[in-house]
């Protein structure tokens, strides 16, 4: 069974709520194993509202990380408090372990490959690939994730022009400096799915008003469905190969500056990094989402 780690900018839209209702039903089925989830933007209500979502969804025990100093993210996170209230109201932020040190304490304690999912901001994975030895590891964390890491699957980038700008590698200095280092000292292989892939891929329309999944959409104010940038970065994932998933890539070395957080590729065959451009309709990546999410 495939081990997953997820990292999430649990923030201010809604689409990370149906990825993780994807990674969460793909768990509950034994397809695979949610190891734990990073939280890599913090609000007041993180923690709470990301452990009430899954305890809706019948999961108690997956381990919760949070970066408590990416607070330099801006936005309203219309559906947290709701979703903290209803379902944890007995949780904070003080609940969830260091991120950096969850990540570490996960991929130390692994027995199989695991696989890392960064729907987010990269400041938490970049830092674990700083990190030092320390007492769950004697390994650093570059040991650690060429140790242990098979693959990352990064929603982030904007691949359809050189020089072009993406919400999670340019919003603030935190995650320019972060994007930019990630791609320079990341050992293993990292497939990108970029901004242009998911944005007119509409899911979520097809939920019952019942179902928490709906009212984290409503609350956002996309009950009739949002776009789909970090649930078709899951899909693929889950899928695992990208022509499978109904892709074409781009092989080479992907470059992120950090002044403005612009992304470069240079095309190498040889290359560790890859960025996908779909082959199907959207209706293909669609129905397959919404499947997921509604089953």
């Amino acid at each position: 069974m495939r081990n997953f780690i997820l990292g999430t900018d649990w923030w201010s839209d809604c689409d990370d709520a149906v990825a993780v209702r994807m990674l969460a039903r793909a768990a509950k089925k034994q397809e695979i194993r949610l190891l734990g989830i990073g939280i890599n933007a913090c609000m007041t209500y993180s923690a709470a509202s990301l452990c009430g979502f899954l305890r809706a969804e019948g999961l108690y025990d997956i381990p919760l990380g949070l970066d408590a100093a990416g607070t330099d993210f801006t936005g309203i996170p219309s559906y947290q408090k709701r979703l903290a209230d209803t379902y944890c109201p007995d949780g904070s932020n003080a609940d969830a372990e260091d991120a950096v040190r969850l990540y570490r304490r996960l991929l130390a304690a692994a027995d199989g490959p695991v696989e890392i999912l960064e729907i987010g901001f990269l400041q938490v994975i970049t830092a674990v690939l700083n990190s030092p030895a320390d007492d769950l590891s004697p390994k650093t964390g570059l040991e650690l994730v060429r140790e242990k890491v098979s693959k990352l699957w990064v929603m982030g980038g904007k691949w359809d022009g050189a020089g072009e700008t993406e919400h999670n590698f340019c919003l603030n200095p935190r995650a320019r400096t972060a994007a930019s280092d990630f791609c320079k000292h990341c050992p293993v292989p990292v497939t990108f799915l970029g901004w242009e892939v998911g944005w007119d891929v509409i899911t979520g329309s097809t939920l019952s008003a019942c179902d928490p999944l709906h009212g984290v959409l409503k609350d956002h104010g996309s009950e009739n469905g949002r776009s789909s940038w970090d649930p078709m970065l899951i899909l693929l994932a889950l899928i695992g190969d990208e022509a499978a998933a109904g892709y074409d890539t781009v092989t080479g070395y992907a470059r992120v500056d950090p002044k403005d957080g612009a992304n470069f590729f240079t095309e190498n065959p040889s290359g560790p990094h890859r960025y996908v451009i779909k082959n199907q309709e959207n209706a293909f990546y669609r129905d397959a989402i919404d499947r997921r999410i509604s089953s």
